[in-house]
């Protein structure tokens, strides 16, 4: 507990206001809660004695200790006499301007001179709350997130006249109640988390009411492949199309940069379709209050996730370059108050700086709205090389980009990535004896590798990824020793793809056909692009696939399939190849590095040894009796479970942050 403030006044009951009272009692401060009937308090003390109890029930504090807290929470009908011996006073009212002001003239009417004046306020400026006192300089916002007993990431934010010294006393008050702060900087509309999300918001509107993508499509998108916890439009129906409104005005009367008009939320508000509260919102819910939208996974494959964050990317480096907030305060403002599993500016880095810059001047020159010019930071970024991960730096330093260029094949590493890259695109990326020893050589390099953790196997040019084994080395009268090393060779650098202990994607653009499926096939993953052709056309040669094509092409699309494309040799598409299950993901040409490199993130961000460990079980488990299958993998499991990985994810889970993987 902070050794300057013992006494907190909470001004206000309802949701925010009660659990802020909560926390403070629950680190030891004595609590006064105010509000206007006595009716509305003894409610108040209800909600904080069932959640007590419910913390009690899980272990998270001790039986005795609810009644402690209990008893360090007082109520009172008057502001003047809650705040007269507080050390600190959190309003916490509805967000209505004039009325915040009322109450800040009155608490500063009547509070000690050392009492810090606080307000939870979310979007309505604190020089404009602290002009209603006459002591500015003491004046700060301390915003909690909802539910504040179980969020936890709180914003510590300086007004214009905001004294450095209240700022770390609240700061550190905020900390001694277990919670995270950031400190915002400057005053400004939103704050940044708000900002951020508004940012988000704006576009995913603007795009769906003008036919771009539909509502399902972009919740897909940002739920499924960016893997945020809940779609933009499900969110906000869960906190209320109200509360959207509101904020999004509140923000948007006070800054142009913010003005991106959605005429969907402000109709549904309207209307009051209010979400889930109200059994309608941008989905119907009538299931009751707790049913959750209907979001199918495929859905959102075509949509430009780039373009979609590119907004909020860009929001977050002007309040980098304003000094605003810091860059790591700015990633947890994200990450632990909307739940993202990454910064919004590792997401920069992922996507490509140079990639964000180009989808904002797109969104700049369709629609014109000054939050979609490219922020100086951003060009200035471009300008400099300082691309994100695959140039080794971007907003966040990486491992050295490095290229080991074979004879017949290219190895470049972008950590936590590296590509395999089949350099031949003059005869269309066709194997050979020394290509496959290169791939193998490659793997090899990569093996015990602590700073790859995914391999992605791609053609050079833009024909092929292979189209199969060179068939002109066959012409002549060759020995059949000759084919069988061949074969062999063939054979091995293909399982080793298979037994490599990191996941491996194939990155299909073009042909994949004979061999060259078959190296795909030894992929953990396949992802082609919509021009595709794939097949094991051999037969027409008078030969059979030969690097495992009659054996691993059944486990993707079962034994009749498998017979038909080996004994026709007939090309197919790739969303045939999707439909058939042959490859995981099919993506538009443009966005197919893009995608790829996403995918691949977010394999790398997983627990490495699990999955290993998880490849091996899939794998070798299918290739035997089901009971030794399972053996093997109860055996990974209680191997995995003793990892230090495991220990994180398990602590990562129980304070709802993401999980740091070390592959330990």
């Amino acid at each position: 507990m902070s050794t300057q403030i013992r006494r907190v006044a909470v001004i206000g009951a309802g949701t925010m206001g009660h659990g802020i009272a909560e926390v403070s009692a629950l680190a030891g401060y004595e609590i006064v809660m105010v509000d206007v009937s006595q009716d509305l308090l003894n409610k108040a003390l209800e909600r904080i004695k069932w959640s007590l109890d419910k913390l009690a029930e899980r272990g998270t504090i001790s039986k005795e200790k609810v009644g402690e807290v209990m008893g360090r929470i007082k109520t009172s009908l008057s502001i003047a006499e809650a705040v007269k011996n507080a050390d600190i006073m959190i309003e916490a009212v509805p967000e209505n301007i004039d009325l915040k002001k009322q109450v800040f003239a009155e608490a500063d009417a009547n509070a000690p001179p050392h009492a810090i004046l606080a307000t939870n306020t979310s979007s309505l400026p604190i020089t404009e709350i602290a002009s209603a006192t006459k002591r500015p300089e003491r004046v700060v916002g301390i915003h909690f997130f909802n539910p504040p007993v179980l969020m936890p990431l709180v914003e510590v934010i300086k007004g214009a006249q905001t004294s450095d010294e209240v700022a770390r006393r609240a700061y550190d008050f905020v900390k001694s109640l277990g919670k995270e702060p950031i400190m915002v900087n400057k005053d400004v509309p939103g704050f940044v988390v708000n900002r951020i999300l508004v940012a988000l918001n704006s576009v995913a509107c603007l795009l769906v009411a003008n036919n771009v993508y539909s509502i399902v499509e972009v919740d897909s998108a940002v739920k499924y492949r960016a893997g945020l916890p809940m779609g933009i439009f499900e969110l906000q129906d869960f906190t209320g199309i109200d509360v959207g409104y509101l904020v999004g005005f509140a923000v948007a009367v006070r800054d142009p940069m913010l003005r991106v008009p959605c005429p969907l939320i402000e109709e549904l508000y309207k209307k009051g379709w209010l979400g889930q509260k109200s059994g309608r919102g941008f989905y119907e819910y009538k299931g009751g209050p707790y049913e959750r939208a209907n979001i199918p996974r495929e859905a959102g494959e075509k949509v430009d996730l780039v373009q979609i964050f590119a907004p909020a990317i860009n929001m977050a480096a002007w309040l980098l370059r304003q000094g605003i907030a810091s860059r790591d305060d700015i990633d947890k403002g994200v990450k632990l108050g909307l739940g993202w599993p990454k910064g919004v500016f590792e997401y920069a880095d992922e996507f490509g700086i140079d990639k964000v810059v180009e989808a904002l001047n797109q969104l700049y020159s369709k629609y014109g709205y000054e939050l979609f010019k490219p922020d100086p930071l951003l060009t200035q970024m471009v300008q400099e090389g300082k691309l994100g991960q695959k140039s080794g730096r971007g907003f966040y330093e990486y491992g050295a980009v490095g290229v080991t260029e074979f004879k017949e094949i290219i190895l470049r590493k972008e950590p936590p990535l590296a590509w395999i890259i089949l350099n031949r695109p003059q005869r269309l990326n066709a194997l050979t004896l020394t290509m496959l020893e290169e791939i193998s050589r490659a793997l090899d390099m990569l093996w015990d590798d602590k700073e790859v953790r995914v391999v992605i196997i791609r053609g050079a040019g833009d024909r092929a990824f292979s189209a199969g084994a060179d068939v002109t080395s066959f012409q002549g009268p060759l020995h059949t020793y000759y084919f069988f090393i061949y074969n062999r060779k063939f054979q091995e650098a293909v399982n080793k793809i298979e037994r490599f202990p990191k996941p491996v994607i194939a990155a299909i653009d073009g042909y994949a056909l004979g061999g060259g499926l078959e190296i795909a096939m030894a992929c953990d993953f396949r992802i082609a692009t919509d021009r595709s052709e794939l097949g094991q056309p051999e037969i027409n040669l008078g030969i059979i696939p030969g690097a495992g094509g009659t054996q691993r092409l059944i486990r993707y699309v079962g034994l009749g399939r498998a017979k038909e494309l080996i004994m026709f040799g007939d090309r197919i598409k790739a969303d045939e190849a999707y439909r058939i299950g042959l490859v995981n993901r099919v993506v538009p040409r443009e966005k197919f590095e893009d995608e790829v490199r996403s995918f691949a993130m977010r394999l790398a961000q997983g627990p490495p040894i699990a999955l290993t460990y998880a490849k091996y079980a899939v794998n070798f488990g299918t290739q035997v009796p089901v009971d030794i299958g399972m053996l093997l993998e109860a055996a990974l499991f209680s191997m995995a479970v003793n990892t230090k990985d495991a220990q994180e994810g398990v602590m990562a889970f129980a304070m709802r942050r993401r999980p740091e993987f070390k592959g330990e």
